[in-house]
């Protein structure tokens, strides 16, 4: 018999259990003299009560209790405490400040840039205030995220800032298809550039294409107080420029209290768009696979349960504090100033047919690349600025997810197929190849019976994720046979009656007898980045822009084999 906890789930020994409780208490307590009032809530919450509130983040834990009812272990604190102000406090005249620490349960992986492990359990601080709006409301909740986060023992930490009401103002007045902004929204809220740059290019020509070149510059735009007078000088002429006093004055009180080394102005950051409609702000440490904890302003959630009312909060999970004590030796002063970093730019460089291309990229981004063309059994290269880390393309999105590397190359199949939480910077169109369905020829009418008579058809393949995802879209039930090398044997042997597999040229299905019968992607290299450090070191930002800017100026260029 196994004696192990489930899957995302682990045991807290007494030592680090100690620690622990010794960093909620210094948080806990500094909120406390802050006039934040402790509540709790219910472990279990009626799920369509937590989808009327808006995104629910994912939760593996939904189950009919006794009633009949649909209920799930509480993924988020947020739209509980939304749900009880709107009702159980909706006749309230003061602001409702409050503050909590409660298990929360989700489907994501370990914050810690050096974990893989999955953790399902998490301990969330965090708080809420109800009925306070404007500048000083939202200071107020930054200042205190700040300083829970420094309690906890987190010194070095950049605080990306935004304000979601200027892309909603642009994306509005533009009067693009519903269609159009909700890519947009989209694009945002999976931090890929190229599927923004993409949308935005398709719109040249429209009527809207002004507010397209705006929104896709916006989410370049980071920064000091001079980026607000660039976003300022963007959507002013726009008419789209409203929220920014009310931001400014934000970054003026912030400023006075000594946080302006802390904060960066970053208006890529505006995720959760049915959730939040002010300022938003996510804390990113070095060496951390993602942020440290993130909040906002959400002015129509208490409207979705009840009485409507202004509110703001933020959250953290106490795991990632613990974890961010260790982070990187850059200080918070030195974020916005790459050149005075020591620590090296550390790229994940991908073996295989995209190598060549990829250390052309790289060089003509003016990195130093000595010793990459011929590392021998050398795994790391490191010349002066910069390290590079010699992978497979299907494994450099998890590096770089989980901060063993700032950024890499790899194909877009192998992002898709990964699900990596990173940010996709750039399309460097080299490594060309389609993800195709393929079966015997002559095999139509076979193929149909088999699906006919068992619902379903097994496909072959190595992408496991993409192939579903294809096959879901059109309705189709299907058996993954997941293999590593020589698809084309799943049809050739009838273990299969299809393959989904990258090809750029065709021979091997042809030689093989298999005949292309549908389309599922077309893929090629991508630039991406490490959400820390995307968000902490400027350099990724030029390096994504000169790389970029390389990639134009090349045809699209098809590699034999595929991306992979």
């Amino acid at each position: 018999m196994q004696c192990t906890t489930p899957s995302g789930f682990r045991d807290v020994l007494a030592d680090e259990a100690r620690e622990r409780e010794a960093l909620a208490r210094r948080v806990l307590d500094l909120l406390d003299a802050a006039g934040y009032a402790p509540i709790e809530t219910p472990t279990l919450e009626l799920l369509d009560v937590m989808e009327q509130g808006g995104r629910v983040p994912a939760t593996p834990f939904k189950f009919l209790d006794a009633a009949g009812q649909l209920v799930t272990l509480r993924p988020d604190v947020t739209l509980q405490v939304a749900r009880m102000g709107a009702t159980r406090l909706a006749c309230g005249d003061e602001p409702l400040r409050f503050r909590y620490m409660q298990r929360v349960f989700r489907e994501a992986s370990s914050g810690s840039g050096q974990q893989r492990a999955v953790a399902r359990e998490r301990k969330q601080i965090g708080i809420e205030c109800i009925g306070a709006g404007g500048p000083e409301a939202d200071a107020e909740v930054i200042s205190l995220f700040a300083r829970s986060l420094q309690a906890a023992g987190v010194q070095r930490f950049q605080i990306a800032l935004a304000n979601v009401a200027v892309l909603r103002s642009l994306l509005a007045a533009s009067q693009a298809p519903d269609s159009w902004v909700e890519g947009i929204l989209n694009a945002f809220h999976s931090s890929s550039y190229v599927a923004l740059d993409a949308l935005c290019e398709q719109a040249q020509g429209e009527p809207w294409d002004i507010y397209a070149a705006a929104v896709a510059r916006l989410a370049r735009i980071a920064g000091g107080r001079e980026a607000i007078d660039e976003v300022r000088e963007l959507v002013g002429p726009l008419g789209c420029a409203d929220a920014l006093d009310g931001f400014e004055a934000v970054f003026d009180i912030l400023e006075k209290e000594g946080l302006s080394e802390n904060i960066t102005i970053d208006f890529s950051v505006m995720s959760s768009f049915d959730y939040y409609t002010g300022i938003v702000f996510e804390a990113y440490a070095q060496g951390m696979g993602g942020a440290l904890g993130a909040g906002g302003r959400y002015d129509q959630l208490l409207g979705a349960y009840g009485n409507p009312r202004p509110a703001a909060g933020f959250a953290f999970f106490l795991e990632d504090a613990m974890a961010a004590r260790e982070a990187g030796p850059m200080a918070a002063s030195d974020a916005r100033a790459s050149e005075k970093s020591d620590k090296p730019l550390r790229v994940a460089v991908p073996k295989g047919s995209l190598n060549a291309d990829a250390i052309e990229a790289l060089a003509a981004a003016g990195l130093d690349v000595t010793g990459l063309k011929n590392p021998g059994r050398q795994l790391i290269i490191r010349n002066p600025g910069v390290e590079y880390i010699i992978v497979r393309p299907t494994d450099a999105p998890v590096f770089v997810e989980l901060g063993a590397a700032d950024c890499g190359i790899c194909g877009e199949d192998s992002l898709l197929e990964a699900q990596a939480d990173v940010v996709e910077l750039s399309d460097l169109r080299f490594g060309a190849c389609r993800f195709i369905v393929a079966q015997l020829a002559g095999s139509e009418e076979r193929v149909r019976e088999h699906y006919l008579r068992l619902g379903s058809i097994r496909v072959a393949t190595k992408y496991p994720r993409i192939a579903r995802a294809h096959f879901a879209e059109r309705g189709q039930q299907v058996e993954i046979v997941e293999l590593r090398g020589n698809i084309e044997l799943g049809p050739l042997t009838g273990m299969s009656e299809c393959i989904v597999d990258i090809t750029a040229t065709g021979t091997t299905l042809r030689e093989n007898n298999l005949v292309v019968t549908d389309e599922v992607l077309a893929s090629t290299a991508r630039f991406f980045a490490n959400k820390s450090a995307f968000r902490t070191d400027p350099r990724i930002r030029t390096l994504a822009r000169t790389m970029t800017a390389h990639a134009a100026q090349r045809e699209l260029k098809v590699t034999p084999g595929g991306t992979a």
